[in-house]
């Protein structure tokens, strides 16, 4: 194996790194996958997500080419909207607090909807998110913002990538786990790997790292993120523990982005401590919350469930529950919206409770202050907006009056039994800090200056996230710069 050699080594077999190995291919040179999990595990973080993609789109007629099998009666009951590339880039920089690195900002916006469709003509399939990103009002739906997902959610994403890598000629190789990079003075030149016990070095003209951030790694989440992370359940795979970020430091390139910031959202109170594919996809995830109050052990609310769609709150909302007593809380439903509710709280593996009476569902939530809990609710319910109409699928202004913490959208009283109410906790996503690139994806060091032959993409980069997430921009952000860095690498490659 010593003597095995590529133009092109991406380390990682995610979103990020399949969109690098189909881009490299594309400039006709030798790829090389390595996946440190086992076959069955593959693909990261892209496999346990929903496979959604934030994407510039212009109303019905750009859908039409990402789904053109809509059929009429679709395209009659759903108000696709649009989003310009204007309003991709103010959530951006709202959501991040505007640190975000302006020129990788431009990259993604404005390559998204081609990337997206490149993805597209190496095979992938694409459906409308119904009942994710689109709830039926008056008989019509509408969407926010993020329109599709792939077929299959994120295990069919990885199983088409995969597919598409395979079929244009590019090695994947599983139990791979990179070590380090093979760095001289013109640069990098391969990657040292341990497989299946036995280390071994294999050397290319490039390296793509794409093998996710620190999120998988208990103790450098506590000594980045901060005490408590420690406790925090992690939403996917296990094998993201900083390999790729700190092979990369160790020759000399520079950190960059929110090394204390995580996507990190509500996540059912008793999932197991890593994420499980065996029930599909994210269905641990607790994402209905603006439709609930959200009650901590004192029995009090400490979060504006209501503040934005959900898409724009739900990465920041599981940090502050992990900064909870006993890091938990629940949230708790009335009968009138349970309808709403998400598929996710309808599996058999769930933490919830039910009552005919406030009394009844307050008695049933373990670790919580009862009494706070009927006071907390029965000033909620005194604070709604009556007279300002509900409607769950715009931002609709029906808040609170006089609360400490408001709640300023959907807001409705908790008093139609049956009640509902669920236990959730923190699961984190995957961390912001990381590496520094260029706009061609080249990883930096810290003098600014490239280094030769080695590339970055996705949730390893840093200068994307700060502070928060916007939905659905994760996998458009591994696409589009897994897209730039098997481009630059494959160039580079040919170049040497």
């Amino acid at each position: 194996m010593n003597n095995e050699s590529y133009d092109v080594i991406v380390v990682g077999a995610g979103n990020a790194a399949l969109c690098a190995a189909l881009s490299a291919q594309e400039r006709g040179v030798k790829v090389l996958v390595l996946e440190r999990a086992p076959q069955e595990h593959r693909g990261g973080n892209s496999a346990f997500s929903g496979g959604a993609f934030r994407m510039v789109y212009n109303g019905l007629e750009d859908i039409k080419r990402f789904v053109p099998d809509l059929s009429e009666e679709e395209i009659a009951n759903t108000d696709f909207s649009e989003y310009t590339a204007e309003q991709f880039l103010d959530d951006l920089g709202r959501i991040t607090q505007y640190h975000i690195d302006p020129d990788l900002a431009e990259i993604l916006v404005r390559r998204s909807t081609d990337t997206v469709l490149w993805i597209r003509q190496k095979g992938l399939r694409f459906v409308p998110m119904y009942g994710v990103n689109a709830l039926k009002h008056k008989g019509r739906f509408k969407f926010f913002a993020q329109p599709l997902q792939t077929v299959g959610g994120g295990p069919g994403l990885v199983d088409g990538e995969i597919k598409a890598v395979e079929q244009r000629g590019v090695t994947v190789r599983y139990n791979a786990r990179a070590k380090e990079l093979l760095y001289g003075p013109d640069g990098v030149e391969g990657v040292q790997i341990v497989a299946n016990g036995v280390e071994a070095e294999i050397r290319a003209r490039a390296v793509v790292l794409a093998c996710g951030g620190f999120e998988g790694n208990r103790e450098w989440r506590t000594r980045y993120l901060g005490p408590g992370w420690d406790l925090a359940k992690v939403r996917g795979t296990r094998y993201n523990t900083g390999d790729g970020i700190r092979m990369a430091l160790k020759i000399g390139a520079q950190p960059c982005g929110n090394w204390s910031g995580a996507h990190a959202t509500d996540w059912d109170l008793n999932a197991p401590e890593y994420g499980d594919m065996s029930i599909g996809k994210i269905n641990y995830g607790k994402h209905s919350y603006p439709f609930s109050i959200v009650l901590n052990a004192n029995g009090v609310r400490f979060l504006d469930e209501g503040a934005d769609i959900r898409n724009l709150t739900y990465a920041k909302y599981g940090q502050a529950i992990l900064a909870q007593p006993g890091q938990f809380c629940w949230q708790i439903f009335d009968s009138k919206v349970l309808h709403l509710l998400r598929e996710t709280y309808r599996i058999k593996q769930v933490t919830k409770v039910t009552g005919n009476t406030l009394n009844e569902l307050v008695s049933k939530l373990d670790g919580v202050n009862k009494e706070q809990a009927l006071k907390t609710i029965s000033e909620f319910n005194a604070a709604v907006m009556q007279g300002v109409p509900f409607i769950p699928n715009v931002k609709d202004g029906r808040g609170t009056t006089g609360l400490t913490i408001p709640k300023s959208n959907w807001a409705q009283t908790i008093d139609t039994p049956p009640f509902e109410a669920y236990g959730v906790t923190c699961g984190i996503t995957f961390t912001f800090g990381g590496l520094k690139i260029t706009t061609k994806a080249e990883v930096v060091d810290t003098e600014e200056k490239p280094i030769p032959g080695l590339y970055a993409a996705g949730e390893l980069v840093g200068g994307i996230y700060y502070f928060n997430y916007v939905g659905g921009s994760g996998l458009t952000n591994g696409a589009v710069f897994g897209r730039v860095a098997g481009e630059s690498a494959g160039r580079y490659a040919v170049g040497q």
